[in-house]
C-alpha cells in the first residue's frame, strides 16, 4: 500500500522531466488553486487527474495520501460552516448553532482546494526521487547564494523534511499498535476518544522523532558531511520540451493573475 511522501518507480513522460520542471509545476498549480472561483478549481483538477494518468498513478493512490489529513480538513470545514456570517440554511438556527449559505459555499471550495494541494505536492514525490528533488531544488535556489545563504542546505532539509514523512507515519502506527496490545482504549467513534490517542501518541512520537534526528546526524557525520555547496554525479540539463512546459506553466499563471 502506498505511504505518503513514497516514490513509485515507473516508466512515464512525468517521471522522466526534469525535477526542476515538476516543482515549478507544483508551484505554479498551487498559485492558480489559491487564486480561482469553482469553475477553475474543477479545471485544475482536470489537469491533476490528467497529470496522474499519464504519470502512471492509481487514483486510489493519490486519495490514500488524503487520508492523513482528514481530520484537519474536517475540523476547517467545521469551522466555515459554523462561523461565517451569511444567509442561514432552512432549518436553522438552531439554538446556538448556525449554519449559512455563505458558510457552506466557502467551506467547500476552501477545503477543495487543501485537497488539490496535497495532491498536487503527492503527485511530486510520487514521480520524483528524494535525490533529484534535491538536485532540482538546489539548482532553483541559486539566486539565493548572492545573499550568503547555501542553496543546497535549504534544499537538503527540504528533501530530509519529505524523506521522514513515511518514516514518522510508520513509526506513529507502530505506538499506536503498541498501545492497543497493552489494553488501550481510545474509543476512536468518539471525538473525545480521538484527542486522547492523540495525546498518548505525542510523547513516545516525540522522542521518537528527537532519536532519529540524533541517528541521523551521527549518520551523516560519519559519512563526511559537510555544509555548502556540493557537485553531483548527474548534472541536470534541461531539454527543449522542459524548456517549452516551464514557458507555458509561466505564461498560465500570469494569465490566472490577471
Amino acid at each position: 500500500m502506498y505511504k505518503l511522501g513514497q516514490y513509485l518507480p515507473r516508466e512515464s513522460a512525468v517521471h522522466n522531466r526534469d525535477p526542476r520542471v515538476k516543482i515549478i509545476g507544483v508551484i505554479a498549480l498551487s498559485i492558480i488553486i489559491l487564486n480561482v472561483n469553482a469553475i477553475g478549481l474543477l479545471v485544475a483538477t482536470g489537469m491533476s487527474i490528467a497529470v496522474s494518468q499519464l504519470a502512471r498513478i492509481p487514483l486510489k493512490s493519490l486519495l490514500i495520501t488524503l487520508s492523513p489529513v482528514l481530520p484537519f480538513f474536517f475540523c476547517l470545514f467545521l469551522m466555515y460552516i459554523f462561523f461565517t456570517p451569511g444567509q442561514p440554511l432552512p432549518g436553522f438556527p438552531i439554538g446556538p448553532v448556525q449554519i449559512s449559505y455563505q458558510g457552506l459555499q466557502l467551506g467547500i471550495l476552501q477545503v477543495w482546494k487543501f485537497v488539490l494541494l496535497v495532491v498536487a505536492a503527492s503527485i511530486l514525490t510520487m514521480t520524483t526521487q528524494q535525490s533529484e528533488i534535491t538536485i532540482g531544488l538546489e539548482r532553483l535556489l541559486r539566486p539565493i547564494r548572492i545573499t550568503g545563504i547555501s542553496s543546497h542546505d535549504i534544499a537538503m532539509m527540504v528533501s530530509l523534511a519529505l524523506r521522514f514523512i513515511p518514516t514518522l507515519l510508520d513509526e506513529m502506527n507502530s505506538i499506536s499498535e503498541a498501545q492497543l496490545a497493552r489494553g488501550a482504549n481510545f474509543n476512536p467513534h468518539r471525538i473525545s476518544g480521538k484527542i486522547k490517542a492523540i495525546t498518548h501518541l505525542a510523547a513516545p512520537l516525540s522522542l521518537s522523532i528527537f532519536r532519529r534526528c540524533d541517528e541521523l546526524v551521527d549518520a551523516m557525520e560519519a559519512r563526511g558531511y559537510h555544509q555548502g555547496s556540493r557537485t553531483y554525479l548527474r548534472e541536470l540539463v534541461l531539454t527543449r520540451t522542459d524548456t517549452c512546459l516551464i514557458g507555458a506553466l509561466i505564461a498560465l499563471v500570469i494569465a490566472v493573475l490577471a
